[in-house]
């Protein structure tokens, strides 16, 4: 002991064993006001030492926490700082088995963080520069915020001679994504370019040979600050317009022509929703800016008020956030984040082009547009047993199996038996016959039609979602 504190020894060794309990390490420091949670979180588990993933980055986080009691900053939200486990492994037979640790934290263990943590801080690699420029990596929601807090961080040009900029929407890669899912605003600092990614990611090379001070040094200021920059705000700055804009940028007019989709129905009420959206941010920052100045002139009891009078107004707009995550994000078979029509859209596409090749007698490129389709490329290399299991341990999975992945691949077309046959046909016509391609055409026909109505029933839910979004906003508007 040492003026009272204890001294505590944390060792990440570790075995993986299979069935086993891991643990997430949960620490905080308290906030004056009793409203309001910042989460900031990286990773313990690793492959083999790990030393930027994570373990620079779990240093990182608990420096910030240091740097915080060192200058005596007294914060106004509670600052809690969260280790996670199981990011890398955490489920057997799931094609969803990491990140596991920050799910069950946040759907588990504390669900309570839901409705409360106005934003999560995620780390990953945060000791080693992946290009000339640094990015923040967050939900659409806190793009502006974040573009506004980077406009005035002096960027230190020996890391990032190129600057900084925010890129979104956030991935699957990481942590961040579960926490996002919960309902808790997320961000993470980009990590998943660059040639370390392909050279020392998850490998023995990943170690301290690769350590850059002056990226630590500045990812450690820059988002010590973005801390300081959310605990000076009385309402969760998030900005719906940018959600919506991107909704509509992902409606294809020509899609919607080919399968007679609704897409005006659903255009007049982004249009609205953006309108809401803008407004409702605009009124956010004159209440967040207001705050500020109270902190500033030291009238802190007066902050504290004011904190607690738009407790409601914050519960509404993170169940607005959380909301958007339920309707709008969506996954594809390689884990890519879209929104619900995306994944029918690229399928609809990759058919269409099948059917065109089929037309020309061009088995081969039909092979080429199918092995886009949702998981058939398996079926190119793999029995049926195989493909099965591949198709199952997705579609057919209980939720806490799946986890963050539950529910958020839809519409799968399974074209097996396509794949076999135009694979025989494709020989015939290299051996020089002409084979009969009648009944692969009907095949792809049928799976467009089946397409086209998932389309047109994706187009018709998000219109139905943008308007019970509308209402949950405009019951923002009034609370203020």
């Amino acid at each position: 002991m040492k003026d009272n504190e204890p001294q505590v020894l944390f060792d990440a060794q570790s075995t993986v064993k299979r069935g086993c309990e891991d643990y997430n390490i949960v620490g905080c420091i308290p906030g004056q006001e009793e409203e309001g949670k910042i989460l900031l979180t990286a990773h313990y588990d690793s492959y083999f030492s790990g030393f930027q993933d994570d373990n620079a980055a779990v240093a990182m986080m608990l420096g910030i926490a240091g740097a915080i009691l060192d200058i005596g900053y007294r914060p106004r939200k509670t600052l809690i700082f969260c280790a996670m486990a199981a990011e890398e492994w955490g489920v057997a037979g799931s094609k969803y088995d990491w990140s596991a640790g920050a799910y069950e934290q946040v759907f588990s263990a504390c669900p309570g963080w839901q409705g409360q943590v106005i934003a999560d801080l995620n780390f990953e690699l945060p000791a080693h520069a992946h290009g000339r420029k640094d990015g923040v990596r967050c939900t659409y929601e806190y793009v502006d915020f974040l573009e506004d807090f980077l406009s005035r961080v002096q960027v230190d040009g020996q890391a990032y001679p190129d600057g900084v900029e925010v890129v979104y929407p956030i991935q699957t890669w990481s942590d961040d994504f579960s926490i996002a899912i919960a309902g808790i605003p997320s961000s993470v600092n980009e990590f998943s370019d660059g040639e370390f990614m392909e050279t020392h990611y998850h490998s023995q090379f990943d170690n301290e040979d690769f350590y850059d001070e002056p990226v630590y040094r500045f990812h450690h200021n820059l988002y010590g600050k973005l801390v300081l920059a959310f605990d000076h705000t009385a309402v969760v700055p998030m900005d719906f317009e940018r959600l919506f804009a991107a909704v509509e940028d992902s409606v294809e007019k020509a899609l919607c022509e080919k399968t007679q989709a609704n897409e005006t129905n659903l255009l007049e009420r982004l249009k609205k929703a953006k309108e809401l959206g803008h407004q409702l941010y605009d009124q956010i920052q004159k209440i967040n800016e207001t705050y500020k100045n109270l902190l500033e002139a030291g009238k802190y009891e007066e902050a504290k008020a004011m904190a607690a009078e738009y407790a409601a107004l914050n519960s509404s707009l993170l169940y607005i956030f959380r909301k958007e995550q339920d309707y709008f994000v969506r996954l594809n078979w390689h884990d890519d984040v879209l929104f619900p029509q995306q994944g029918v859209g690229e399928n609809l596409k990759a058919i269409y082009k099948a059917l065109g090749c089929l037309k020309e007698d061009d088995p081969e490129g039909a092979l080429e547009a199918v092995y886009e389709i949702d998981n058939n490329r398996y079926a190119f290399l793999f029995d049926r047993e195989v493909f099965r299991y591949f198709t199952e341990y997705v579609l057919n999975q209980p939720a806490d199996r799946l986890k963050w992945g539950y529910g958020r691949i839809i519409h799968h077309e399974n074209l097996y038996d396509l794949v076999v046959s135009l694979k025989e046909k494709n020989k015939l016509q290299k051996a020089g016959e002409r084979p009969d391609l009648e009944e692969e055409y009907k095949i792809l026909l049928q799976a467009a039609n089946t397409q086209e109505q998932c389309y047109r029933d994706d187009i018709d839910y998000m219109a139905s979602s943008v308007e019970k979004l509308l209402a949950a906003m405009e019951g923002c508007v009034q609370k203020q």
